[in-house]
């Protein structure tokens, strides 16, 4: 049977439920002859014990067949097509329901299993697509152990191709939650992963998802990229949420004439008695051009929908005054259909955190400290959110008593936090509890236990092996909205960040047996939502990425940030050094870039706090990158450190990426590098359209680069005017390439580039703000004179650079003069110096 879309042909074999895909366009990607299996159990009464299943899903009869037909759905109408397959000998009937969409290049697809027997079924793998062989060891007497190679591949186990040529095979993996490495992993490479065991492990990976040590043999979690170097192309596979299921992928890259792709629902053993029903989330492919402005975007699009969220469209943040804030206070971008992300929590929130230079040492004085602070700089430094981390509450788990740190607890703080103009923010772990807090002695029943009754390891943190509550336990999750509605209702905070949030999905015996983990979780921030109300913006953190769309309204999307470039724990550098996951600015930096494209999609974007103060193992390049960084991102904008204490040339970091930019940037090599270094953003305000460019140097030497214009998609024949930011140069561009000297360790550069107008004149760039352009609230030009309107937080110093016909004969800034000098060429620096406002007219 076929369902054909002007993108894409599916094709199913009937008798044996095998699925081809293939693409509408030539030399594209493709599936053939897929194969689906799954994994069960079914108990044998004779001794008790389980017997294991792994049945491929095939038709032994006619199966019954529904369709084909079209549908209604959150993507548009549907082709869609059901079959459903004859009962298993224990009574399991399998349902598979596959899905063109006829608007999107997408290929949906979803399993239903029913139990008609008489027994239960324990629901292990659900593999929704086998293409291609993974060896395995076998013994040949003669030989010993073995490997099975290509030349003796069973036959039938389905071909997946991301060219129809071989070419050089990569892969694109996103890690489980916030904290976990996502990034881009070439045929040669193996899948990073800790080694410290069951000290981190259980906080970074997912139970479901193998650790694999082979180069060539990768995994993802909920989705991920088998690609083509060479040919520019690739398969993405995945799921649009994970509300029934974690999902695992996993690729084998390391023959380029036969890689392999399997894709598997984790149904966690999870019970399914009779006459019960599962479901899986639909599962999607996406064939992919890797060289797209956006390449990603049908699927994580489509995710956005399934999840009711209303589509984002990030919005240009434009640096504004006290009276433009006051003027745009209720202007809001329109929410559309769906939940979305609330309008306030749009408005690119920024704030400080306690965490970084207090971390549990902080007290309510110094809170009000920072506090003060913020008031005195907040004119300059437009901060929105002040944000109490770890350290008040008595021990993690025990939110409702405090630390004698706190004698009068937080509420008199939130109420000094807005009465000073700010939103209060607080930090709670509602899943995860210390062994030696009240909550673990007293509620002893509330903890999630492995097969031997012990409580499950949470990881090890604060100095101890933690502990998970079990939320399907009565009373647990009561408990967990106790306290949010505590902190929402009682103490009045409308900013609440949720961390340690994958503590609610670790592998254990739950006491509802009839829940996977990805269902226990969604429950659980269901219930914080509930509890916290619509009003209040959630922020989670350390939290598997699936269960949590639609129901926070800004996510961590990387490690946390350190004082220091790579992971240490005190003075033991070396040995944590090649850690992926652990707090390090370089593991922040990964995912921020690597996960760039998920913001104002999935929700804001959170690329933890920017670090400034002189007393960390940070050079000022590296803070740079972090800057910059933080700022292409478009989403959170959050300090750390201790306000009272920064000195002004610091500070002035922070002044140059606020107000955000608010916009996802392109990230030109996301699947060529196991780090992206290339960044793209396209701006335009009335001084005209230009290209934001970011060129990060990760290496631990100074280098020189080349930047190909063509690579990032601009006329390499055209002229360009490019400014550097954080260098201050200027430079009038007529080559394909352009040579980058001298950029620093883990340091970068940031150009504004400008195609040229010729003999009209025309901005170029300045120091005011990273964007380099923003800051122009009006431009207008009347022979040869020419007026901007510059618009910045509180006081402004700084200089901006113009391409003039002719050379300056007077310049005035609020109508005063102002001194220039010229730079090159046609470019010209005008010192300015204003307050909020300021009118800049020159004639020439």
């Amino acid at each position: 049977m076929i369902l054909k879309t002007p993108f894409l042909q599916f094709t199913l074999d009937t008798k044996t439920a095998a699925w081809s895909l293939y693409s509408t366009q030539e030399n594209a990607p493709y599936l053939d002859g897929v194969k689906m299996r799954l994994h069960y159990q079914t108990p044998r009464t004779w001794h008790g014990w389980r017997r294991k299943s792994a049945q491929a899903l095939k038709t032994f009869k006619d199966p019954q067949i529904t369709g084909p037909e079209r549908v209604s759905s959150p993507h548009g109408d549907l082709q869609q097509l059901r079959l459903t397959l004859a009962p298993e000998s224990c009574g399991l009937r399998s349902t598979l329901t596959f899905a063109l969409a006829e608007e999107h290049p997408l290929f949906l697809w979803k399993i239903s299993l029913e139990n008609r027997g008489d027994r239960p079924v324990w629901i292990g793998k659900i593999e929704m697509l086998r293409a291609g062989f993974f060896p395995k060891k076998t013994f040949l007497p003669e030989a010993g152990p073995i490997t099975l190679r290509r030349n003796i591949i069973p036959q039938g186990q389905g071909v997946v191709r991301p060219h129809p040529a071989p070419g050089e095979l990569a892969f694109f993996s996103n890690g489980w939650q916030s904290w976990s490495h996502t990034g881009s992993y070439g045929a040669d490479e193996i899948y990073r992963q800790t080694r410290l065991g069951f000290f981190g492990a259980p906080m970074w990976y997912n139970a479901g998802t193998p650790l694999p040590k082979k180069p060539g043999y990768l995994v993802s979690d909920m989705f991920g990229v088998l690609g083509d170097r060479q040919h520019r192309s690739g398969i993405l596979a995945g799921y649009l949420s994970q509300k029934e299921h974690f999902g695992t992928l996993k690729a084998r890259l390391d023959d380029p004439l036969y890689p392999a792709l399997y894709l598997w629902a984790n149904g966690d053993q999870t019970r399914l008695d009779p006459d019960a029903r599962m479901t899986t989330d639909w599962a999607a492919v996406q064939f992919v051009d890797i060289d797209s402005p956006d390449p990603l975007a049908p699927y994580v699009e489509a995710v956005t929908r399934e999840n009711g969220l209303s589509a984002l469209t990030p919005a240009l943040a434009k640096p504004r005054t006290a009276s433009h804030r006051e003027r745009e206070s209720d202007s809001r971008l329109p929410s559309g259909e769906g939940r979305g992300v609330r309008a306030e929590a749009r408005e690119n929130t920024t704030g400080w955190c306690s965490w970084y230079d207090y971390y549990q040492d902080i007290t309510a004085e110094e809170v009000r400290a920072n506090l003060g602070a913020a008031q005195e700089i907040k004119e300059s430094l437009p901060l929105d959110v002040i944000q109490i981390d770890d350290g008040y509450q008595a021990e993690v788990g025990d939110w409702l008593s405090f630390d004698p740190a706190f004698p009068e607890g937080v509420r008199p703080l939130a109420d000094e936090i807005k009465e000073a103009g700010f939103r209060p923010g607080l930090w709670l772990a509602p899943f995860i509890l210390h062994p030696k807090s009240d909550l673990a002695k007293e509620h002893r029943a509330w903890l999630l236990r492995n097969r031997w009754k012990l409580p499950v390891n949470a990881g090890f943190v604060w100095n101890a092996f933690t502990r998970a509550l079990d939320i399907t336990q009565p009373g647990a999750l009561e408990g967990v909205q106790k306290v949010v509605r505590t902190a929402v209702e009682e103490w009045g905070f409308s900013f609440l960040k949720l961390d340690f949030l994958y503590a609610a999905a670790l592998p254990g015996r739950y006491q509802d047996p009839t829940k996977t983990r990805a269902q226990v979780l969604r429950r659980g921030l269901e219930a914080i939502r509930e509890a916290a109300g619509e009003e209040v913006t959630l922020l989670g953190c350390g939290a598997p990425l699936g269960p949590a769309i639609g129901l926070v309204d800004a996510m961590r999307i990387g490690a946390d940030v350190h004082p220091s470039w790579t992971p240490s724990l005190g003075n033991h550098k070396a040995l944590f050094r090649p850690e992926p996951n652990m707090p390090s600015v370089r593991n922040a930096l990964q995912n921020t870039l690597t996960r760039a494209f998920l913001h104002c999609r999935w929700w804001l974007n959170d690329p933890d706090c920017l670090l400034l103060r002189p007393e960390t193992d940070l050079t000022v390049d590296e803070i740079r990158a972090m800057a910059t960084a933080i700022a292409f991102s478009g989403g959170l904008t959050m300090l750390s450190d201790d306000l009272t204490k920064l000195p002004p040339e610091r500070l002035r970091i922070a002044q140059a990426i606020l107000p955000p930019i608010g916009q996802r940037p392109r990230v030109v090599d996301w699947f060529d590098a196991p780090t992206p270094s290339l960044l793209r953003l396209d701006l335009e305000n009335a001084s005209g359209a230009w290209h934001l460019l970011a060129i990060f140097n990760w290496e631990k030497t100074e280098k020189d680069l080349e930047l190909d214009l063509e690579r990032v998609g601009l006329d390499e024949g055209g002229v360009y005017y490019a400014h550097s930011f954080w260098a201050e140069e200027s430079a009038r561009i007529a080559a394909g390439t352009l040579t980058l000297e001298a950029i620093p360790a883990h340091g970068v550069r940031v150009l504004a580039l400008r195609p040229s107008k010729g003999q009209k004149p025309q901005y170029v760039g300045s120091n005011l703000h990273i964007a380099q352009g923003l800051e122009v609230a009006d431009w207008s030009e009347s022979g040869s004179r020419l007026k901007a309107d510059l618009s910045r937080p509180g006081h402004v110093q700084g200089q901006v650079i113009l391409s003039l016909p002719a050379p300056p004969r007077r310049a005035s800034l609020n109508q005063k003069e102002i001194p220039w000098q010229k730079a090159e060429g046609t470019l010209y620096r005008f010192e300015v110096q204003f307050h909020g406002e300021g009118e800049l007219e020159i004639s020439y």
